[in-house]
């Protein structure tokens, strides 16, 4: 049985926004019908004005973020390239993973889970790399990694970030920072259900881009003449019209509200989150000065249990009791912290108040 009412505060999709679920209501059209292309063209213009660029090619990838990450790498990697990877959670690790299939040369800079990247560790990992990759806002545990100084010492290399649970949430400036590909989800902070991977490419990295892609379907060379003003509009693949009807609207959303205010509220709801949680026993997670205001990590506190519980059982306890949908850790700290997301609609005070009361319940 489905619960329209449910909060969603995992790592994953938080609540859409009211004007994202009116959207998924709008009659389907052909992807190729003129007054569709029109609607493509105004979201690829929104998704620069969020990502803080002027690259021609900004698209949403129709797939989910995890192939946003694929295409940045298959484009620009081929066998024996060398590429230096900063490494401190899942998605550092799955980029090493991406980076190898490619045939590249994989340099990693590791990180201890929960701790940033130090920016001059990955700048002097290789003299010479074709790419530096990291992770903006690493999911797995709520760690935000510095890109500026990266952007600003990379030299001849392509900088390429995840900025999967950063985009719209937390500051992110891709000419300004040096990013020269960056890929990004719907279901984090634009609060648009999972189904796109908004993905922005610099001018540089499409001169660098491999003469044939390991991947026809993510090939952004396809289309890359046409956006830059050098081809004619080709059909590609059909574009799932509901989903770009969604995040039209969810990107609408942000900017009527002013990307600086979105910002501000995810860090509001950030802040009094983390407070509320030490208040109550438990220890955060991340670095200091490197803590996600829109996905909080914390070590569950034991001594806070009911006898018997297990940190899990409060979850689900939440879910089932409260209606609130809670992630749990992954790797080594699985069963140890949990990750609570306060992204796009779901940032919201009432729901940190739910939260915090719904804890004061259940923990002892």
């Amino acid at each position: 049985m489905l619960h329209p009412d449910r909060v969603l505060m995992g790592p994953g999709p938080g609540n859409p926004y009211p004007e994202v679920i009116e959207a998924f209501g709008r009659p389907v059209i052909g992807h190729l019908d003129p007054d569709f292309i029109c609607l493509l063209d105004e979201t690829n213009e929104r998704l620069r004005q969020v990502f803080q660029t002027s690259n021609p090619l900004t698209f949403p990838v129709s797939a989910t973020g995890s192939a946003g990450m694929e295409a940045t790498f298959v484009n620009v990697l081929g066998p024996d390239d060398v590429v230096v990877v900063g490494v401190n959670g899942v998605f550092g690790e799955r980029m090493c993973d991406v980076a190898s299939r490619c045939g590249a040369d994989v340099i990693r800079v590791d990180a201890e889970w929960g701790a940033a990247i130090e920016p001059q560790a990955l700048l002097d990992a290789h003299p010479s790399p074709k790419v530096i990759a990291v992770v903006h806002a690493e999911t797995s545990t709520g760690v935000r990694n510095d890109i500026a100084p990266i952007g600003l010492g990379k030299g001849d290399a392509l900088l390429l970030v995840d900025c999967v649970t950063s985009l719209g949430g937390i500051p992110l400036e891709i000419d300004r920072w040096g990013i020269d590909l960056a890929y990004s989800g719907t279901q984090k902070c634009l609060g648009v259900p999972p189904g796109l991977s908004p993905v922005t490419v610099s001018p540089a990295a499409i001169s660098g881009f491999v003469d044939k892609p390991q991947s026809w379907y993510l090939d952004f060379s396809m289309i890359a003449n046409y956006v830059t003003g050098g081809g004619t509009r080709a059909y590609h693949h059909t574009a799932p019209i509901s989903m770009i009807y969604a995040l039209h609207a969810g990107l609408g959303v942000v900017l009527e509200e002013g990307l600086s205010n979105v910002q501000a509220r995810h860090q509001e709801c950030g802040d009094r989150l983390q407070e509320g949680l030490v208040q109550r026993g438990f220890e955060l997670f991340a670095q200091e000065g490197h803590r996600l205001p829109e996905l909080t990590s914390a070590l569950v506190p034991s001594n806070r249990l009911p006898a018997g519980v297990s940190e899990a059982d409060v979850r689900r306890q939440l879910l089932s009791d409260y209606g609130i949908e809670i992630g749990g850790g992954l790797g080594p700290v699985a069963g140890q912290v949990w990750r609570i997301g306060c992204m796009g609609h779901t940032a919201r005070q009432r729901n940190v108040t739910l939260l915090l009361g719904a804890l004061d319940e259940i923990l002892i």
